[in-house]
């Protein structure tokens, strides 16, 4: 009396149940990561034409953490894979940026999240900063700015403590990658 067929309709299991609950979490999961992938695109060429280089080369898309080559590193420079089971959470992107006119490039960490309809995109410094897609519709300059100087100042910091004999401890920082030593690899 109470198990199987009730009333003409056919039962749906916990497995089948299961199954569509997982596949709703995953369709919101590649949303969650073309979104993301989408706003990190805008932001690596927004952040190059910022800097204005006349090669116009100055930044790539490279994995958060681990070695990287300053060149585009396509679905690897994301915390999660394109395909496949995805986790729905906040994912982590590097910025790989050119600092010197020859091969010399750092890697700024970024992770982004969706809250409600804006994404926030945390610098490795703490500071957040939220956005609308397409980027375009916002305005990214003061991000690009706080970019700008978080590097300079990374570097004016470090000029100024080896002016005053400070400059011997080893600090959570930027990951240095150059061209050269690269393709030698």
């Amino acid at each position: 009396m109470g198990f199987g067929n009730q009333g003409g309709r056919k039962a749906v299991s916990r497995f089948d149940k299961l199954i569509e609950t997982v596949e709703a979490y995953q369709a919101l999961a590649a949303e969650n990561y073309d979104r993301i992938r989408t706003l990190a695109e805008e932001v690596r060429s927004g952040f190059c034409d910022y800097l204005g280089a006349s090669d116009g080369v100055c930044v790539h898309l490279v994995p958060p953490v681990g070695e990287y080559k300053p060149k585009a590193h396509g679905d690897a420079a994301f915390s999660i894979p394109p395909r496949g089971f995805r986790l729905l959470g906040p994912i982590a992107f590097g910025l790989a940026v050119r600092v010197s006119r020859d091969t010399d490039w750092l890697r700024l960490v970024m992770r982004c999240r969706k809250i409600g309809d804006k994404f926030m995109i945390q610098i490795e410094d703490g500071s957040e900063y939220e956005f609308s897609l397409p980027l375009k519709d916002a305005d990214p300059e003061p991000f690009y700015d706080h970019l700008y100087q978080h590097i300079l100042l990374w570097f004016s910091d470090h000029i100024e403590r080896y002016k005053v004999g400070d400059y011997g401890t080893r600090e959570i920082g930027f990951d240095f990658a150059d061209d050269i030593n690269a393709a030698q690899a």
